[in-house]
């Protein structure tokens, strides 16, 4: 009886450690993945970005980097300027401009964006992020 109980627990120890290294493999394996996927860190959450007000016509998107992500900005009427993120808040996508339609299409899922960032359609579950904008002589500052 103890020569059995004995190989059952040598048979226990065996698979645990196998089990263990494989998880860990798994883990190290899928990490890179991991990374590459999740969104980048910002490093300055105080950062504001100055752009000349001539690149920006009535109803044109510009695509910039707001504090290491996608961003856009918007002028929806004379003088009004919307800023916000250009990442979808569905599966992190980056949002392209329709001008014809008047909204932002994630390209992934269908999702459908306001000029404001609100959800239309589509899977996307919360508005874009906005950011504040200030318009200082020729310059549009965000952030």
């Amino acid at each position: 009886m103890e020569e059995s109980s004995s190989l059952s627990r040598r048979r226990f120890v065996a698979v645990s450690a196998a089990a263990g290294i494989g998880i860990g493999l798994a883990g190290a394996s899928l990490w890179p993945l991991w990374k590459y996927l999740s969104p980048v860190e910002t490093t300055d959450e105080k950062a504001t970005v100055a752009i000349p007000r001539s690149q920006l016509g009535v109803g044109q998107a510009h695509f910039f980097r707001f504090r290491g992500r996608p961003a856009v900005l918007l002028q929806s009427a004379p003088g009004e300027f919307i800023a916000m993120s250009a990442v979808c808040t569905h599966l992190g996508c980056v949002i392209t401009w329709l001008p014809q339609e008047d909204i932002f299409l994630c390209p992934c899922h269908a999702g459908k964006f306001s000029k404001t960032g609100a959800v239309l359609a589509g899977p996307p579950p919360s508005p874009l992020e906005s950011f504040p904008v200030t318009v200082k002589a020729d310059q549009i500052m965000v952030g």
